[in-house]
């Protein structure tokens, strides 16, 4: 029902509410994305053992962490984000791999976390970044 007003608004205001809820979307994948970059910086023995456990190079948690900073800035800025967040939905599907644990219901909930956030990006990329926007 809440959904149906912000359509009201968004015809007789020029799209102000639906452009606001997507730059909050936007801040709110970026956040989790720059948290992401963040942990990795700080303590990058968790992502390494992951790696490691599925015979991937440890140092890929370096480039890692650099997509991670680089995309969360751009959906932030709402610059390129089509193709940062198909690219974000893309890498979401793909570490989604290292949570599918069917007998942890913690790494199967991080697991549908990551199938739901890539969902978020594909419409992102579908919508791209709306009215609020550096670039």
């Amino acid at each position: 029902m809440w959904w149906g007003m912000v359509e009201r608004d968004h015809r007789a205001t020029g799209g102000t509410a639906a452009d606001l809820a997507v730059l909050v979307g936007r801040i709110l994948i970026a956040t989790l994305f720059l948290g992401g970059a963040v942990q990795k910086a700080t303590d990058p023995a968790p992502v390494e053992g992951l790696l490691a456990g599925f015979g991937w190079p440890v140092w890929l948690v370096w480039p890692a962490l650099v997509f991670n900073a680089l995309t969360g800035v751009a959906l932030i800025a709402g610059v390129f984000v089509r193709p940062v967040a198909a690219a974000l939905a893309v890498y979401c599907g793909v570490t989604s791999a290292f949570h599918f644990l069917p007998d942890d219901p913690w790494q199967m909930t991080i697991f549908v976390k990551n199938w739901a956030i890539a969902g978020g990006c594909l419409v992102l990329a579908a919508h791209g970044a709306g009215r609020f926007r550096l670039g």
